[in-house]
């Protein structure tokens, strides 16, 4: 059998990151031949210009598509959405993928899939199945599971829902979280190196903090973030921050986190990107995760790290026991539980539940394995 191509579109740094492992045991393999397409995010200078990360780490970008519109509105996500289209049909025209690789439920892996679908690739898809029930990812990712032809899930209840959804139990695969991987297989730094790195200290207590807007909710964003800034300041955190991504609202996110770390440069820090690496490395050293990301809800339990989830984005999504779940009006409450002594011997018996570690072998394996086709039957729950 001649190599596979598997090409790999990506769109965000948090993406890239947990694609990173998989895109390490395609290129070490034989019978698989890496494709990369950098769109979104990737190549926008007030995101960081991370494809240059991409790059750094080794891997060659066979195509960029430079997608986003500057403005923060709901027409200008579904305009950037559009342009993703038409720009990858192009670069799947030229590259001649075997197999379309993504990951997640952003508005520019629904255009890639989209592309796909309409041009005969088939589609392996990783992450579907779970629910987000506060943010519009949730139709975004269950619509790629109906486009995808192989799916690669975190845990047997994704995998279940999957199959719900009419999907054949043959093609799909619970894989566990590929983000894990990159806990396993790095090097983290340690405490000083990241501190030198950063240019910034964490201090007796210290929080590492993401918070994405919740695009199903018409909540007052400006509001929000004055309550979560007025609770952290209230319990003395040195706080990392990282940016938002790129959907509606995000820009008002990423400039009010940046005025509010002028207020006190010494315990406030905000970093546009930190990669895959410092990011783990941060989890590992912080003594709690605040915000509404997933990584909080799927990485950290292996680092024993208790997790604050703001409001409803992750409503919906499996968690392993060191969640504590709140409204924003409850945020300082929330910070004491989870710093508490009682609370932090709790969250050490907690076990991952998305994985130990090996997903990144088993999808690749399975990339390797499946044979080809485009051909879909809805398969009826008996």
């Amino acid at each position: 059998m001649s190599e596979r191509k598997i090409c790999v579109v990506t769109g965000t740094r948090a993406e890239y990151g947990l694609l990173y492992p998989i895109l390490k045991v395609i290129e070490s393999v034989g019978k698989l031949r890496l494709q990369i397409i950098a769109t979104t995010m990737h190549l926008s200078e007030e995101f960081g210009l991370t494809y240059e990360k991409i790059e750094g780490d080794g891997f060659i970008i066979d195509d960029k598509i430079e997608n986003l519109l500057s403005a923060n509105t709901r027409p200008s996500i579904a305009k950037s959405t559009g342009l993703a289209t038409i720009l990858l049909s192009d670069s799947f025209q030229r590259l001649q993928p075997d197999i379309v690789l993504l990951l997640g439920d952003r508005f520019e892996t629904h255009a890639a899939a989209t592309t796909a679908m309409l041009m005969n690739i088939p589609i392996a898809h990783i992450h579907g199945g779970e629910v987000t029930e506060g943010a519009v990812d949730e139709q975004i990712r269950h619509s790629i599971t109906k486009m995808s032809n192989l799916h690669f899930c975190s845990t047997q209840e994704h995998k279940q829902r999957i199959v719900q959804m009419g999907e054949d139990p043959s093609k799909v695969f619970n894989t566990g979280a590929p983000g894990i991987d990159n806990i396993i297989n790095f090097e983290l730094l340690s405490k000083s190196e990241l501190e030198s790195c950063l240019d910034w200290y964490f201090g007796p207590k210290s929080a590492l903090f993401t918070y994405h807007p919740v695009t199903l909710s018409e909540d007052d964003i400006l509001s929000d973030l004055r309550q979560i800034f007025q609770a952290l300041k209230a319990k003395s955190l040195n706080v990392l921050f990282t940016y938002a991504n790129a959907d509606t609202g995000g820009k008002i996110v990423n400039k009010e986190i940046e005025k509010f770390c002028q207020e006190d440069c010494n315990k406030y820090k905000v970093v546009k990107s930190l990669g895959q690496l410092r990011y783990l490395s941060a989890m590992k050293y912080t003594d709690v995760l605040i915000g509404n990301t997933s990584s909080g809800i799927i990485e950290a339990a292996s680092f024993n790290k208790p997790v604050i989830n703001i409001g409803d984005r992750q409503k919906g999504r499996q968690r392993s026991g060191n969640i504590i779940d709140c409204k924003i009006d409850s945020l300082e409450e929330s910070i004491s539980f989870a710093l508490s002594v009682d609370f932090q011997e709790e969250v050490q018996k907690v076990k991952n539940i998305y994985g130990t570690g090996n997903s990144s072998r088993r999808i690749v394996n399975e990339l390797i394995r499946q044979p080809l086709s485009v051909v879909k039957k809805f398969v009826d729950i008996k």
